[in-house]
């Protein structure tokens, strides 16, 4: 019971961490920055899967976990042995548990542009916030390139 307990605190710890990507979201770090805007019509939309975050974070909360249920188990030698068989399982789940966690349903937006080039953006949104046809614009900075109308 313990050990559920620790996970679904992990799990919530994560779901924190998690970062949304759509056109409307803008990190402080994008702020105040100029950004070069193309125009052009939205030729397909295309529901897609964002694969989650894979930082140390899940796989480090896992096995402290694990390692600490573990270490209940046995006694002497024994627990040392379940708290690192513990720990490593943990430190699995706790990756498995913050990728699962982050995954994000995303929308890869396929324009042409107004100068006849054709580029796909993947970000998050709503499939019915864009449409084959709609007029857009695509905004970038630094690398990076959002869809937005």
């Amino acid at each position: 019971m313990k050990t559920l307990s620790f996970l679904l605190i992990a799990a919530a710890l994560l779901a924190g961490c998690a970062s949304s990507k759509s056109g409307d979201v803008y990190s402080r770090d994008q702020a105040r920055r100029e950004q070069t805007i193309r125009m052009g019509i939205v030729e397909s939309v295309r529901p897609v899967t964002m694969e989650g975050t894979k930082s140390a974070v899940g796989p480090m909360a896992g096995a402290a976990v694990g390692g600490i249920a573990g270490s209940t188990l046995g006694h002497g030698q024994g627990s040392a042995v379940t708290a690192v068989i513990g720990a490593v399982a943990g430190g699995l789940a706790g990756a498995a548990i913050e990728e699962g966690v982050t995954r994000r349903q995303a929308l890869e937006i396929t324009v042409k542009l107004d100068n006849g080039q054709f580029l796909a953006i993947v970000q998050e949104g709503d499939a019915a916030e864009f449409r084959p046809g709609d007029r857009v614009r695509l905004l970038s900075t630094g690398g990076e390139t959002r869809v937005t109308r």
